[in-house]
């Protein structure tokens, strides 16, 4: 598919800054990489091969009487004598963490939190879980949570802003009280009274938090529908007949989309850092969830185990960082006053 002109002019500039550029090649590679964290952190073998047959623990349950053990329960891998049974007849092959998020180390040789060793990498929190792995997790589900709020709230509030911005007069006038009111509820203590009617989930602190985070684009589509709606060309449209919902979508929405675009990786930044504040103050996922928030409350209570707060802070600084430069390069690529290769 050949790019038009103008778009690759936008990409050139995209590409032009090295700094943007080489942040979404990094976060690409750390997002597609978490995605898969339960082959790279898990407390099962990937592959097994015992008395002749293979087996494949991590997407399947096995009794321990599968491996010549006595129990017909679910196999404990870790465990020194299923370890021997399966060494007798075959071998294992397991991820680079054994441990899942979950998971609870065993045999320690400190009380928890225990710190880093090349058992545990990045050490364990307080309830002995290794920290790596539950920063594998964190990571994953912390952008999820982000690309899901940011994409849903940004059709809501595109849709929202198009209409005011399209129709204005009392339609206007009326959305714009409403988005006052709406905006001035104070979230934190509804979700408190949320948390202590029940337990918020991921899918429960979505929809909550969607129901307040769609008025950040609401402004900035207004204005662009307010502008566009009396060009010429828009104009046009209206008189050959086509109707209100085809000549916002086709000849108005695609300007429009451009300022959208340019704030949209900084709404993501924004997404990732609300669920992490909420997770650090007790109010986010549910306990034990693999949270980056989670880890920093715990060095908050732990300062004698620095790596518990050091890791959060460098997990959480890396990925915001690199959204925020990812940002800046959409501002440049869009910027109509960009040269092709940066300059103006």
């Amino acid at each position: 598919m050949r790019l038009s002109p103008l778009n690759q002019r936008r990409l050139a500039n995209f590409r032009a800054n090295r700094r943007g550029h080489a942040s979404l090649w990094l976060f690409a590679l750390l997002f597609v990489v978490t995605l898969f964290a339960e082959l790279i952190a898990n407390d099962r073998p990937l592959l097994v091969r015992y008395d002749g047959a293979f087996y494949v623990p991590v997407m399947v349950d096995y009794p321990e009487t599968t491996f010549g053990g006595f129990f017909p329960t679910t196999t404990d891998y870790h465990d020194p004598a299923v370890q021997e049974l399966i060494r007798e007849k075959g071998w294992m092959i397991w991820p680079a963490v054994p441990f899942r998020y979950d998971t609870v180390v065993k045999d320690l040789p400190v009380p928890a939190p225990a710190p880093p060793s090349w058992t545990n990498l990045l050490g364990t929190d307080d309830q002995a879980r290794d920290v790596l792995a539950r920063v594998v997790y964190g990571f994953r589900i912390s952008v999820l949570f982000g690309f899901t709020l940011t994409i849903v709230s940004s059709i809501v509030g595109v849709a929202a802003g198009a209409v005011q911005g399209y129709y204005g007069g009392w339609v206007d006038l009326a959305f714009q009280r409403f988005i006052e009111i709406w905006s001035g509820l104070p979230t934190l203590y509804l979700l408190i009274i949320l948390a202590s009617i029940i337990t918020p989930t991921f899918w429960i602190l979505l929809v909550f938090l969607l129901l307040f985070s769609w008025m950040g684009l609401v402004g900035v589509v207004r204005a662009e529908f307010l502008r566009g709606r009396n060009f010429d060309y828009v104009r046009a449209a209206k008189a050959m007949g086509l109707s209100d919902v085809r000549v916002m979508v086709r000849h108005i929405l695609p300007n429009a989309m451009v300022a959208t675009l340019t704030f949209m990786p900084f709404i993501l930044a924004g997404s990732v850092t609300v669920l992490t504040s909420l997770d650090f103050l007790g109010f986010g996922l549910p306990p034990g969830s693999p949270s980056l928030g989670e880890l920093l409350s715990q060095g908050k209570n732990n300062l004698q185990a620095p790596w518990l707060g050091i890791t959060g802070f460098i997990v959480l600084a890396v990925q915001l960082t690199l959204l925020t430069f990812i940002g800046e390069a959409v501002r440049d690529a869009f910027d109509p006053r960009k040269l092709p290769g940066g300059g103006r």
